[in-house]
This record gives C-alpha cells, sequence and structure tokens, in this order.
C-alpha cells in the first residue's frame, strides 16, 4: 500500500474515529456529572451486547436503521433532504399488510408482493413531494414534513379503522391481536437463524435474526451499483454536486428530482417489512421513529453504504444494550440519546474539519506541482 493510499484511508477513517472518541469523552463527563461510573456503564453494555442473543436483537434493530439510512441517503445525494421517510414506511406497511393478507400464494410470489407494494406506494407517496418541487417549487423539506403528518395522523389512523380485524386490549394496554388481518404463513419472510448458527452456536430465548436483513443487504449492493455504475446514477450525483454544470450538460434536473424522490421512497417502503415479518399484521403501534432515525445514521455514514451499515450498527448497539443500564443501576438509559446526539454533532463537525483540510491539502499539492513546471 502506497503512501498517498495509506493517507486516504486515514482522511477516511479519521472523522468517525474522532466522533467516537470525542462522544466517549463528552458521555463519561455526562455520566460522572449525573454521579455514575462512566467504566461500570460502558463496561456493563460492551458485556450485555457480547451476548449471541443480543446480537441478534442488534441486527434486528440494525436492519431498519439501514434501509432507512439508504433512503435519507439517495435523496442527499442528490442535496435534496427526504424527512418523509417516516410516513412513507408506516403507509407502506399497512397497505403491504393489507393486500398480503387479502391473498394466499405461494411462498416465493406471495413475499415478494408484499414487498413489491411496500416499494410502490412508498415510491408513489414520496413522488407526491418531488412532483410538488419540479412544478410548484415546493422545498421537500416542509412538503414531506406535511406529508409525515397527512400519513401518520391522517391516512394511516383512518386506515387502521377500515381495516381492524378485532382482537382486544387488556387491562394493562397490551395489545392482543388489534390491527390487520394476519398475513399467512407464506407471506412472511422467515427468519435465518440457521445460517448464523453455521458460524456460531444454537440461538437461545426465543430469538430470531430476521429474515428481511438479506433485503438491507440486497439494498447496500443495488445502491452502490446504481449510483457508482449507472448513468443514471451518474446524472444524480453530477446534479446534487452542481444542478447548473450538470444542466448544462445535457441533464434534465427536474426529472433526476423526481427520479431520487421516487428511488428514496422505493427503499423507504421497505424499512417495515421487518415488523410485518415478526408480527405478520400491521399494528396500531407499530414501531415508529425509525425513518428519523435513519437521516442521523446516513449523515453518520457519509451517505457511502459501507458507512451507513456502521452507523447502523452503532445506533442498534446503543438502543440494545442500553436495556441493561436500567437493570443493573450503573446508569441512566437517557445517556444513550445523548451519546446518539454527541457522536451525529461531533461526526459532522469532524467530517466537514476532515474536507477542509483536504481540499487545503490538494490546494497545496496543485500548487507545488505547478510550481515545478514552471521552473
Amino acid at each position: 500500500m502506497n503512501k498517498g493510499t495509506l493517507r486516504r484511508v486515514a482522511l477516511a477513517l479519521a472523522a468517525p474515529i474522532a466522533a467516537v472518541v470525542f462522544a466517549t469523552v463528552a458521555s463519561s463527563i455526562f455520566l460522572i456529572i449525573a454521579g455514575s461510573n462512566p467504566f461500570s456503564a460502558y463496561g456493563d453494555m460492551f458485556e450485555y451486547g457480547s451476548r449471541l442473543e443480543i446480537q441478534v436483537d442488534i441486527l434486528n434493530r440494525a436492519t431498519p436503521l439501514y434501509i432507512s439510512g439508504v433512503a435519507a441517503a439517495i435523496g442527499f445525494r442528490m442535496n435534496l433532504f427526504n424527512i418523509g421517510v417516516e410516513g412513507q414506511y408506516r403507509l407502506a406497511a399497512i397497505v403491504a399488510a393489507y393486500v398480503g393478507a387479502s391473498v394466499s400464494l405461494p411462498a416465493f410470489l406471495h413475499v415478494a408482493l408484499i414487498l413489491f407494494v411496500a416499494m410502490l406506494v412508498g415510491g408513489a407517496y414520496a413522488g407526491v413531494a418531488g412532483v410538488l418541487k419540479v412544478t410548484r417549487g415546493v422545498n421537500e423539506v416542509i412538503s414531506t414534513i406535511m406529508l409525515n403528518a397527512i400519513a401518520i395522523s391522517g391516512l394511516i389512523a383512518w386506515l387502521v379503522r377500515e381495516w381492524q380485524a378485532g382482537g382486544s386490549v387488556d387491562a394493562k394496554g397490551a395489545n392482543l391481536g388489534v390491527g390487520t388481518e394476519p398475513i399467512e404463513e407464506s407471506g412472511l419472510i422467515p427468519n435465518i437463524n440457521s445460517w448464523l448458527e453455521l458460524f456460531t452456536r444454537e440461538i437461545g430465548k426465543g430469538k430470531e435474526l430476521t429474515g428481511v436483513l438479506l433485503v438491507a443487504i440486497a439494498v447496500g449492493v443495488l445502491y452502490h451499483i446504481i449510483l457508482n455504475r449507472t448513468r443514471f446514477g451518474f446524472d444524480l450525483r453530477a446534479s446534487g454536486i452542481n444542478p447548473f454544470a450538470a444542466r448544462a450538460g445535457g441533464v434534465n434536473d427536474k426529472r433526476m428530482v423526481l427520479g431520487a424522490m421516487v428511488l428514496s421512497g422505493v427503499v423507504a417502503g421497505l424499512v417495515g417489512m421487518a415488523e410485518i415479518a415478526k408480527l405478520g399484521r400491521f399494528s396500531p403501534n407499530f414501531v415508529g421513529n425509525l425513518g428519523f432515525a435513519g437521516i442521523a445514521v446516513a449523515l453518520l455514514g457519509r451517505n457511502h453504504p459501507g458507512g451507513i451499515a456502521i452507523g447502523a450498527l452503532l445506533f442498534a448497539f446503543l438502543d440494545t444494550a442500553s436495556g441493561v443500564l436500567q437493570v443493573t443501576g450503573s446508569a441512566s438509559r437517557e445517556i444513550v440519546f445523548i451519546m446518539q446526539g454527541i457522536i451525529l454533532l461531533a461526526a459532522v463537525i469532524a467530517y466537514e474539519v476532515v474536507q477542509r483540510y483536504r481540499i487545503r491539502e490538494e490546494a497545496r499539492l496543485a500548487s507545488t506541482l505547478l510550481s515545478g513546471d514552471q521552473e
């Protein structure tokens, strides 16, 4: 590995490492102020997270976070802020669950239909924001925030009542089968415990590694190929970097805006599929906030499929392993939210510092080469 390659690798790793170190130090200060021992808290979290069953929980949590991060990243690569992933995946999930429960098909076709409906609904709903932007100039941040409210507090609230399939809520508020009609077994993506057990031991405590993890991997691979190996991806990236130059080069910027929003929504539609596979239906208390968490994951991963994976695993680890803090009493669970916020803030600042350093070094190198040519 030559010196130039080592330098690029060092610069690439500098920002995320600096962000994690800074977040750890800052969080430790908060823990000490709160009267907790940071070494005990971190030790409990890592010991808890080292168990196989907890690692399955971490992967299950990271799977929708990764898909959500990719959905947000597609917009970011076009300089679009799709804040509507939250509403898109929830609306896609309830429609896909309803359609999936309404048909009886062979397993492969049944699962494929549910995934297709989810992607179709997510892409169509995100496309509304794209149409508003290219036809009326409505900022996508405003439109997607409003579409979130329309989806969650309007459409989904109405559809939950319309498609209610019975069930009840007990005195403690537990959900006993409330939601849409259950999907037949053929429509549920099976777990992949046997795949993991090839390299580990038998997974206990009834834990199941979601098969949607394979969907997430496929999403990441396709995201990389489309963005970096296709004409559409090149046009999208070019439009995001300099829309005026891209337009001068023959790129239809309005078509790219609409295409990026629709593609982002298509991926967003898959975010809720792990929960659908787990519950077998859409429940009124369906998992939430994955869309907003995905934005943070995408920013932390710098819109790179590998970086988004690391960000998703980190956030999933903090979300999952934090539960042990209340059990051991070593710290308050809220410290995890502080850590996530600090990590994100530190990452954004560190990436900007590294980017400015890289630009300055490239300018210095260019100046040196030009000076040498003139001599």
